[in-house]
């Protein structure tokens, strides 16, 4: 199997499992079965856990800030794109298979024990945050804005992955809103 294959299988499989069941829940032996990569091969490109796991939530941050930027820019007046943002996490909530936020899942099971993942997850989250800056300079609203605004988006993320619902985002989405509406 090319190297390249192996690996995204790897990451495939180590996607669906990590995030479907918790990182500590599994093994590179599942990882092995679910991939059908072979364990020497799966250990030549990740030596250590650690090192699948930062690259299965660095892969997915391109991907999910890809998919934001995308959602957002499909609206031209720049207060629309910051509300925009909530409207893309209530249909993300409202995934089938969403379990919460992954960064989020990954920094409460390893972010002590793990400088590289803390540091991966801190990437994405700082990344967000200066999407959010963006917008927020972009609607040439107060800088300050943008980090309120992220602190609405990181708490409905918490709060849609414990309750399973996708309330939280339209929640937030209408605190987003009234701060808009005084700016």
């Amino acid at each position: 199997m090319d190297i390249e294959v192996a690996r995204e299988r790897a990451l495939d499989a180590a996607e669906t499992l990590f995030y479907g069941r918790g990182v500590q829940c599994v093994g590179m032996d599942d990882i092995r079965a679910a991939s059908g990569v072979s364990l020497r091969r799966l250990y030549q490109l990740f030596p250590a856990k650690e090192q699948l796991v930062a690259a299965y939530l660095e892969r997915r941050d391109v991907r999910w800030r890809g998919r934001l930027a995308q959602y957002t820019g499909r609206y031209a007046e720049p207060r629309r794109r910051i509300l925009a943002v909530f409207d893309w996490l209530e249909r993300w909530f409202g995934e089938p298979d969403f379990r919460g936020c992954a960064w989020i899942n990954a920094h409460g099971e390893l972010g002590a024990l793990s400088p590289l993942v803390a540091e991966r997850v801190r990437a994405h989250k700082r990344a967000f945050g200066r999407f959010l800056d963006e917008l927020v300079a972009g609607a040439g609203l107060p800088a300050p804005l943008g980090g309120q605004l992220f602190l609405l988006a990181e708490g409905a993320m918490v709060t849609a992955g414990i309750t399973g619902s996708a309330e939280p985002a339209a929640r937030a989405r209408e605190a987003a809103r009234a701060l808009l509406a005084v700016r």
